[in-house]
Protein backbone atom coordinates (compact mmCIF):
# COMPACT_ATOMS: atom_id res chain seq x y z
CA UNK A 1 0.00 0.00 0.00
CA UNK A 2 1.32 3.24 -0.75
CA UNK A 3 0.73 6.17 1.44
CA UNK A 4 0.12 9.58 -0.89
CA UNK A 5 3.11 12.06 -0.55
CA UNK A 6 1.07 14.95 0.12
CA UNK A 7 -0.12 12.48 3.50
CA UNK A 8 3.53 11.30 4.56
CA UNK A 9 4.40 15.38 4.67
CA UNK A 10 1.20 16.31 6.53
CA UNK A 11 1.95 13.56 8.92
CA UNK A 12 5.81 14.54 9.31
CA UNK A 13 4.47 18.27 9.76
CA UNK A 14 1.92 17.84 12.30
CA UNK A 15 4.91 15.80 14.12
CA UNK A 16 7.35 17.87 14.10
CA UNK A 17 4.88 20.84 15.40
CA UNK A 18 3.69 18.84 18.32
CA UNK A 19 7.06 17.34 19.36
CA UNK A 20 8.61 21.37 19.13
CA UNK A 21 5.31 22.45 21.24
CA UNK A 22 6.03 20.16 24.31
CA UNK A 23 9.82 20.83 23.88
CA UNK A 24 9.15 23.92 24.21
CA UNK A 25 7.09 24.30 27.08
CA UNK A 26 9.49 21.63 29.00
CA UNK A 27 12.18 24.34 28.36
CA UNK A 28 9.88 27.18 29.15
CA UNK A 29 8.59 25.34 32.16
CA UNK A 30 12.50 25.03 33.18
CA UNK A 31 13.20 28.49 32.57
CA UNK A 32 10.25 29.63 35.09
CA UNK A 33 12.01 27.29 38.07
CA UNK A 34 15.29 29.22 37.28
CA UNK A 35 13.11 32.37 37.12
CA UNK A 36 11.44 31.91 40.40
CA UNK A 37 14.69 30.78 41.89
CA UNK A 38 16.43 34.07 41.35
CA UNK A 39 13.47 36.39 42.31
CA UNK A 40 13.53 34.22 45.39
CA UNK A 41 16.60 34.91 46.21
CA UNK A 42 16.62 38.83 45.33
CA UNK A 43 13.74 38.88 47.99
CA UNK A 44 15.35 36.77 50.72
CA UNK A 45 18.38 38.68 50.24
CA UNK A 46 16.08 41.89 50.65
CA UNK A 47 14.12 40.29 53.90
CA UNK A 48 18.23 39.91 55.22
CA UNK A 49 19.08 43.45 54.85
CA UNK A 50 15.72 44.53 56.12
CA UNK A 51 16.44 42.59 59.31
CA UNK A 52 19.99 44.21 59.49
CA UNK A 53 18.46 47.61 59.66
CA UNK A 54 20.20 48.17 56.21
CA UNK A 55 17.59 49.89 54.44
CA UNK A 56 20.08 51.22 51.19
CA UNK A 57 21.06 47.32 51.12
CA UNK A 58 17.18 46.46 50.66
CA UNK A 59 16.53 48.79 47.92
CA UNK A 60 18.84 47.78 45.84
CA UNK A 61 16.05 44.97 45.05
CA UNK A 62 14.40 47.83 43.31
CA UNK A 63 15.29 49.26 39.22
CA UNK A 64 17.55 52.49 40.34
CA UNK A 65 15.50 54.19 38.07
CA UNK A 66 13.15 57.51 37.92
CA UNK A 67 11.01 55.52 36.30
CA UNK A 68 10.30 52.73 39.41
CA UNK A 69 6.83 53.50 40.85
CA UNK A 70 5.71 52.25 44.67
CA UNK A 71 2.02 52.69 45.28
CA UNK A 72 1.08 52.37 49.04
CA UNK A 73 -1.79 53.86 51.53
CA UNK A 74 0.72 57.46 51.23
CA UNK A 75 0.21 57.23 47.64
CA UNK A 76 2.35 57.00 44.88
CA UNK A 77 6.05 57.41 45.05
CA UNK A 78 8.46 57.80 42.03
CA UNK A 79 12.02 56.89 41.77
CA UNK A 80 14.41 54.86 43.06
CA UNK A 81 15.37 57.96 45.20
CA UNK A 82 12.05 58.83 46.69
CA UNK A 83 11.42 54.86 47.25
CA UNK A 84 14.76 55.04 49.59
CA UNK A 85 13.34 58.27 50.88
CA UNK A 86 10.15 56.99 51.44
CA UNK A 87 11.48 54.21 53.39
CA UNK A 88 13.92 56.03 55.55
CA UNK A 89 10.68 58.77 56.80
CA UNK A 90 8.26 55.38 57.16
CA UNK A 91 10.85 53.40 59.06
CA UNK A 92 13.34 56.01 60.79
CA UNK A 93 14.24 53.50 63.62
CA UNK A 94 15.60 50.28 64.13
CA UNK A 95 12.25 49.69 66.27
CA UNK A 96 10.00 51.47 63.66
CA UNK A 97 11.61 48.09 60.98
CA UNK A 98 10.92 45.43 63.23
CA UNK A 99 11.67 41.97 61.64
CA UNK A 100 10.25 41.57 58.25
CA UNK A 101 9.08 37.78 56.84
CA UNK A 102 7.64 37.11 53.31
CA UNK A 103 5.12 34.35 52.77
CA UNK A 104 2.82 33.26 50.22
CA UNK A 105 4.36 34.02 47.06
CA UNK A 106 2.58 33.83 43.68
CA UNK A 107 4.35 33.72 40.72
CA UNK A 108 2.44 34.76 36.91
CA UNK A 109 5.19 34.85 34.47
CA UNK A 110 4.82 37.73 32.07
CA UNK A 111 7.22 36.90 29.62
CA UNK A 112 11.57 35.76 29.35
CA UNK A 113 11.86 39.20 31.28
CA UNK A 114 9.09 40.19 33.24
CA UNK A 115 6.82 38.88 36.15
CA UNK A 116 4.25 39.75 39.03
CA UNK A 117 4.69 38.66 42.37
CA UNK A 118 2.03 38.41 44.81
CA UNK A 119 3.00 37.95 48.35
CA UNK A 120 2.38 38.82 51.87
CA UNK A 121 4.57 40.80 54.03
CA UNK A 122 4.87 40.82 58.31
CA UNK A 123 6.64 42.87 60.44
CA UNK A 124 7.26 41.66 63.92
CA UNK A 125 7.61 44.49 66.50
CA UNK A 126 7.34 44.36 70.35
CA UNK A 127 5.73 45.46 72.12
CA UNK A 128 2.72 44.45 70.23
CA UNK A 129 3.07 46.51 67.53
CA UNK A 130 3.45 44.59 64.77
CA UNK A 131 1.76 45.04 60.95
CA UNK A 132 0.92 42.91 57.77
CA UNK A 133 -0.45 43.18 55.37
CA UNK A 134 0.02 42.19 50.81
CA UNK A 135 1.98 43.41 47.71
CA UNK A 136 2.15 43.12 44.48
CA UNK A 137 5.81 43.38 42.83
CA UNK A 138 6.13 43.93 39.21
CA UNK A 139 9.69 42.70 38.37
CA UNK A 140 11.99 43.37 35.57
CA UNK A 141 15.17 41.00 34.36
CA UNK A 142 18.08 43.61 33.48
CA UNK A 143 21.54 42.48 32.39
CA UNK A 144 22.66 42.96 36.08
CA UNK A 145 19.67 41.00 37.62
CA UNK A 146 15.60 40.92 38.63
CA UNK A 147 14.84 44.25 40.15
CA UNK A 148 11.42 45.49 41.21
CA UNK A 149 10.24 48.10 38.73
CA UNK A 150 6.86 48.65 40.41
CA UNK A 151 5.71 47.97 44.18
CA UNK A 152 2.68 48.36 45.73
CA UNK A 153 2.07 47.31 49.06
CA UNK A 154 -0.60 47.59 51.61
CA UNK A 155 -1.29 47.20 55.04
CA UNK A 156 -4.07 44.89 55.87
CA UNK A 157 -5.74 44.95 59.59
CA UNK A 158 -5.82 41.27 60.90
CA UNK A 159 -2.12 40.29 59.21
CA UNK A 160 -0.23 41.72 62.11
Amino acid sequence: MRVPIALCAALITFTATVTLFFCLRAHDASNEGARRADIERLLREQQEAWNAGNIEKFVEGYWRSPELTFSGSGGVERGWDGVLARYKRRYATREEMGRLDFSGLEFRFLGADATLVLGQWHLTRPPKNDAGGVFSLVLRRFPEGWRIIHDHTSEVAGKN
